[in-house]
């Protein structure tokens, strides 16, 4: 199996946004970042799950935390598999391949990608416990903080161990959390559907979309400061979609179009190679 060449198509499969920005990478750095995000993305299907209970998804997030905190030089073969038993015909394939995904990354750097997701897992499954009741903002910037902007710092922490690029941290959770605000306004109705309610209690849309542009300030800045190299060519990406997103849901579109989101990255490319 050609672990790499799975992944890529995983990515694609899974997600416009990130596909992209990861395939332009670097070796090394790509495959790191590919393990993250999609270690992050089996543990994030099975919190947005529609069939599966709150209970269970706990219990699943909290084995898949315990899993990674146990690994040492790698997970065995059946490492996640008990803990799936019975759900494999429930789970989607990225989530039943993180054993798989969690063996990307260069071994240099892959024990920090297990610790952000074992953590982000225990996160989830708090938050599934309490069905993901958010009443105040100080419980919506926890819960940003905990699925996205915890993911800032990862990326931070990944830049530097592959090229010593230095960042602002408190920068890199805006980063996170203004993607993460973009998300549940485009994903509103959606959750609202399955039970689930990110808004405080009181807000509009209007707030959550001044929450969003708050963070992604912070995320201009985190960009804007980045070197020329890999770490700008990335985030440059998801930022300008993020940007792009909450325009349109502002403007009354459901979310960006296919078309829409090639031509924001058809124009960043475009002004990128007029700056070099």
């Amino acid at each position: 199996m050609n672990l790499r060449r799975d992944a890529l198509q995983i990515l694609k499969e899974t997600s416009r946004t990130f596909y992209i920005p990861i395939s332009l990478l670097p070796p090394g750095l790509q495959e790191a970042v590919a393990s993250a995000y999609l270690c992050m993305r089996a543990i994030d299907e099975i919190e947005d799950h529609s069939e599966l209970d709150s209970a269970t998804k706990a219990k699943l997030l909290k084995t898949i935390s315990l899993t990674l905190q146990a690994g040492v030089d790698g997970f065995p073969l059946d490492a996640f598999l008990a803990g799936f038993s019975g759900y494999e015909n429930s789970l989607e394939e990225v989530t039943l391949s993180i054993r798989e995904w969690s063996l990307l990354a260069p071994d240099t750097i892959a024990p920090r990608i297990w610790d952000a997701t074992a953590a982000m897992a225990d996160r989830m499954a708090y938050w599934a416990e309490r069905n993901w009741k958010i009443s105040t903002e100080s419980d919506l910037d926890r819960y940003t903080f905990g699925v996205a902007g915890a993911v800032g710092l990862l990326l931070s922490d990944l830049w530097a161990w592959y090229d010593g690029t230095q960042t602002n941290r408190t920068q890199a959770i805006g980063f996170g959390r203004g993607l993460q605000a973009v998300n549940i306004l485009r994903n509103h109705t959606e959750d609202l559907g399955r039970g689930v309610e990110f808004f405080p209690e009181g807000w509009s849309a209007e707030n959550m979309q001044e929450y969003a542009r708050r963070n992604l300030a912070l995320a201009e800045a985190y960009v804007k400061d980045l070197p020329t190299g890999p770490a700008l060519d990335f985030c440059q990406i998801p930022l300008t979609l993020a940007n792009g997103t909450l325009d349109a849901l502002a403007n009354g579109k459901d979310k960006l179009s296919r078309s829409d989101v090639f031509a924001l990255i058809e124009q960043l490319i475009s002004v990128n190679m007029k700056a070099s």
